[in-house]
């Protein structure tokens, strides 16, 4: 690594492949647009955002209440991969795993530039303000909550 790099974060200095687990998981913005359900048409297997969040999610701070095991109770959870994040084209392009895979850098208001958790409500990125829970819900009814593609980067 050269001299003037040290200075640089690491998302800066390294690829995706070549980032510890910690800082990997300290890419994830909270936005909670991962832990959006998903409904895959039977048809034509397009899939369709929803704006119900996943029943674990703890909407107030886009965190998941059970992270450690939501695998286990979540058997349709995501794992973030650098091969998952490569082939899921509903990842928003603000992802920050999906804009350094790009070639771009983090947003302004990811806690890792502005030092703040908050910056990504604040933005308007995250889905606090407009997710509700799956919770409680009938899966029948799912398809009324059926939202547009993310508009932003």
């Amino acid at each position: 690594m050269d001299e003037e790099n040290t200075d640089l974060p690491f998302w800066r200095t390294k690829s995706l492949d070549e980032m510890t687990p910690e800082e990997w998981e300290s890419l994830c913005d909270g936005c909670g647009r991962c832990c959006l359900v998903k409904l895959v048409d039977e048809d034509d297997g397009d899939i369709h955002l929803t704006r119900l969040a996943c029943s674990l999610l703890d909407i107030g701070t886009c965190r998941c209440s059970d992270y450690a095991n939501r695998h286990e109770k979540m058997p349709d959870c995501l794992r973030i991969d650098l091969a998952t994040v490569r082939k899921l084209d509903w990842l928003p392009a603000s992802c920050a795993y999906r804009r350094l895979d790009e070639g771009r850098d983090l947003a302004w208001w990811h806690p890792l530039v502005s030092g703040s958790a908050q910056t990504v409500h604040q933005a308007g990125i995250s889905i606090r303000d407009w997710s509700i829970s799956e919770k409680g819900l009938d899966s029948e009814a799912y398809h009324r909550f059926i939202i547009a593609d993310f508009e932003d980067s």
